[in-house]
């Protein structure tokens, strides 16, 4: 039986290269698809909040958090720790070289490992109560087609209010936590709203103070 001649074959081979080539070419962007993609870009940072999609200030907030409680309750437990030692031990301490050197060395130990672990809670506790304010804040935003100060004070609010219950707060004190938050909510909502302005995002109660009757220039979503 003879052996088929493979140059005989009339099919026509395909060229080297020409699958890579073709899938290459489809994946690249044209101009217009480039800058259509920062337009979008662009405009979700732009309408966002210091300039942060609601995902990495959510991350960001929460971690700053985590750091901020990690510090003051490290701290807070590093002290009460070595308080708390040395009443334990006021009774019997010692006289000598060795035993002075063994009671230092317990107490710095005590003191270590009680900070990390009241940093480690605190840092936890103020990463959640940061998350639920931002949450409240994005959904307050969302409801109201806005953001301004107004739904920054609406969470901090909320957050005081639910503080406030969590640890069963007598009224008064509940009401010095609300004044607190009030506080803190202008504070930071007029930052961003200073912070927005900058990036010619104006506030809408800007143009209804100066009697524009609240046709301010905010982007509504």
């Amino acid at each position: 039986m003879a052996t088929p001649d493979p140059s005989a074959d009339p099919r026509p081979k395909p060229k080297t290269g020409t699958t890579t080539t073709t899938t290459t070419a489809e994946t690249e962007w044209t101009p217009t698809q480039k800058a259509a993609l920062s337009a979008r870009r662009n405009h979700r940072t732009a309408d966002a909040r210091l300039s942060l999609p609601p995902p990495q200030r959510l991350l960001l907030g929460t971690s700053t958090g985590f750091l901020v409680g990690l510090t003051l309750g490290g701290s807070h437990g590093f002290g009460a720790a070595g308080l708390r030692f040395r009443a334990e031990n006021a009774h019997r301490l010692p006289k000598e070289a060795t035993g002075w050197y063994l009671y230092h060395k317990s107490k710095n130990y005590r003191m270590m490992l009680e900070g990390v672990r009241e940093g480690v809670r605190m840092g936890g506790r103020v990463a959640v109560w940061t998350g639920v304010f931002l949450g409240i804040e994005e959904v307050v935003d969302c409801v109201r087609g806005r953001r301004d100060v107004g739904g920054t004070v609406v969470a901090s609010l909320s957050v005081a209010g639910g503080f406030s219950l969590w640890n069963r707060f007598p009224l008064a004190t509940a009401a010095r936590t609300a004044k607190t938050g009030l506080a803190i909510g202008m504070a930071y909502g007029l930052a961003q709203d200073a912070v927005g302005a900058m990036r010619g995002r104006r506030p809408g109660y800007v143009d209804f103070i100066l009697g524009g009757g609240g046709s301010g220039r905010e982007r509504n979503y």
